[in-house]
């Protein structure tokens, strides 16, 4: 069976708990308490971050990295396109969030960032949804009708904008009514912690 060491707040572990759920297979999570980290979590992954997937003798780290092993792992529903070229675009889009959005949420989850570098983040997150809103005006999900792992990677940072302090502008509406879209799937609802529900009460 497999285990994912997650954090109850990290929107990383976050992506990994939604891949799973989507799969409906046996697993189990551990939470951690990234305030108060077990000493094991520092030999299995030498950066000291969650999440971490365990299966037998297999450990890995990054959530991105652990998303496309379960996707292969267990293939239905498929998350990443069947169609190599469309694969590849869809990584191409998942380093960009990276770069472009979660290299922020970061800053975000630094207590040690400054007040400017927290408002260059918000700033920097709200404009970059901004230019993709108008994807969402024309189709349902990211890639079209399907769901795929470009919704599971943007779905907490959606989650959490208000916990943020992003500031949610009108040409954002459409991301919006995305976001409502992908809060109404069994498996996000599934994947949330007591903590990530306490984030929009």
């Amino acid at each position: 069976m497999m285990t994912l060491y997650s954090g109850t707040s990290c929107p990383f572990s976050h992506r990994c708990r939604i891949v799973l759920f989507e799969k409906g297979m046996d697993f189990q999570i551990v939470d951690v308490d990234i305030h108060n980290k077990p000493e094991d979590l520092a030999v299995m992954n030498p950066y000291n971050e969650v999440p971490v997937l365990v299966e037998r003798d297999l450990c890995l780290y990054e959530s991105n990295i652990i998303n496309e092993y379960i996707d292969e792992r267990f293939p239905h529903p498929q998350l990443m396109p069947a169609d190599p070229i469309m694969r590849g675009r869809a990584r191409l889009m998942l380093f960009n969030f990276e770069r472009e959005l979660f290299v922020h949420v970061r800053t975000l989850e630094n207590s040690a960032s400054s007040k400017k570098d927290l408002e260059k983040a918000r700033t920097t997150i709200r404009d970059n949804l901004g230019q993709i809103a108008p994807l969402f005006a024309k189709q349902k999900y990211m890639l079209g009708e399907e769901f795929s792992m470009l919704d599971v990677a943007i779905a907490p940072l959606l989650w959490r904008l208000e916990h943020y302090g992003v500031e949610v502008s009108k040409p954002m509406a459409p991301i919006l009514k995305y976001a409502e879209r992908l809060f109404g799937r069994q498996a996000f609802i599934d994947s949330m912690t007591p903590n990530e529900k306490a984030m929009r009460k």
